[in-house]
């Protein structure tokens, strides 16, 4: 989890390391609403968590940016009477369900996903009827109704050991099917069905678009998100969460620089973190095929809006958050992959 620092020190890297179109042309402006927005939140006792996928200029604003895990672990234990999710529905919803008390804003109801709308809690019924006798375990991207539905929830940081602390040899994994793949292969002595479900962003990177970065930069070390395609993953020196390639640039210190295989916007954080490397997307272009549209539909005035007029509330039936919130809470239970 990185905390939010500094907003005139991170303008430069927040310009370097996003594409044009979102690229900040004001940093005085910016700096200044960002300093806005701040004011607001602390007036309402609320906090601001953002995805690391989220634009630069959210990322600066908010108290806390990390990966699905992170952001659910700082939901749990803040104290802010309203929390603002600068990412995307699952998560606010996440928060919700974990923080039933407390107000929960998202400030675009636009901002959904596509691998969490590949499962439906109709779907997740019929492959539990296939397979009654194996323990369901769901990526936390996913709608409230089907983490209910679940025993036990995951993230990419802990999808692993999640699959390894289950009494039981018997799992279907759901939704998407890279990751579960990948999860697969590292506790062969589980029986692990996987759904066929796929975020778009990840699964659209091939082998050859990495190749092709690769051979403009044979020394980079290859870090990849545990949701691309198998054979982006074969090629890679590092697979793990967001946060996790944090760490992992930490463990070459050799290395001057980093093939990033997930969404573009990462890039952002890990230039605040090692601004003496260099960070190269693993499609070749910022903003190109590793980009989620649904993770930039929230901007500064998006933000302020929600601080301003209370938009837009998250709620979860009662029933669906009382099972969901069993999943997640066993899912926190269970320590990062490394």
């Amino acid at each position: 989890m990185i905390r939010a620092g500094s907003v005139e020190a991170e303008i430069g890297i927040a310009t370097e390391s996003t594409p044009e179109h979102w690229r900040i042309v004001d940093p005085e402006d910016t700096a200044r609403r960002i300093g806005e927005i701040r004011t607001l939140a602390t007036a309402r006792n609320a906090v601001l968590l953002a995805h690391n996928y989220q634009l630069p200029e959210v990322q600066e604003a908010a108290d806390f940016v990390g990966d699905s895990l992170g952001l659910a672990l700082e939901a749990r234990t803040t104290d802010a009477d309203v929390i603002v999710f600068c990412g995307v529905h699952f998560m606010a919803e996440s928060a919700k369900i974990l923080n039933p008390e407390k107000t929960v804003l998202l400030p675009n109801l636009s901002a959904g996903c596509a691998l969490a709308d590949s499962i439906t809690p109709e779907s997740l019924l019929r492959w539990k009827e296939r397979y009654p006798d194996h323990l369901v375990v769901t990526y936390i991207n996913s709608s409230a109704e089907v983490k209910a539905l679940s025993d036990i929830c995951c993230t990419s940081a802990n999808a692993v050991s999640v699959i390894r602390s289950l009494s039981t040899d018997r799992v279907l994994f759901t939704p998407d099917r890279n990751l579960g793949r990948w999860v697969a292969r590292q506790v062969p002595d589980k029986d692990v069905v996987v759904y066929d479900g796929a975020c778009p962003t990840h699964d659209v990177l091939r082998d050859a678009s990495v190749e092709g970065v690769k051979a403009g930069h044979p020394d980079a070390v290859v870090i990849a998100h545990p949701e691309c395609r198998e054979d982006v993953l074969k090629m890679a020196d590092e697979i793990c969460s967001t946060t996790g390639m944090m760490d992992a640039v930490r463990r070459h210190p050799e290395a001057r620089r980093f093939i990033v295989a997930t969404e573009w916007a990462l890039i952002h954080q890990l230039k605040r973190r090692f601004p003496d490397r260099e960070f190269i997307p693993a499609d070749g272009c910022i903003g190109c095929r590793l980009h989620c549209p649904y993770m930039k539909m929230i901007d500064l005035p998006a933000v302020r809006r929600a601080l301003e007029e209370n938009v837009f509330p998250i709620e979860v039936d009662a029933d669906d958050a009382r099972a969901a919130r069993r999943a997640l809470e066993r899912m926190m239970a269970v320590p990062r992959d490394r």
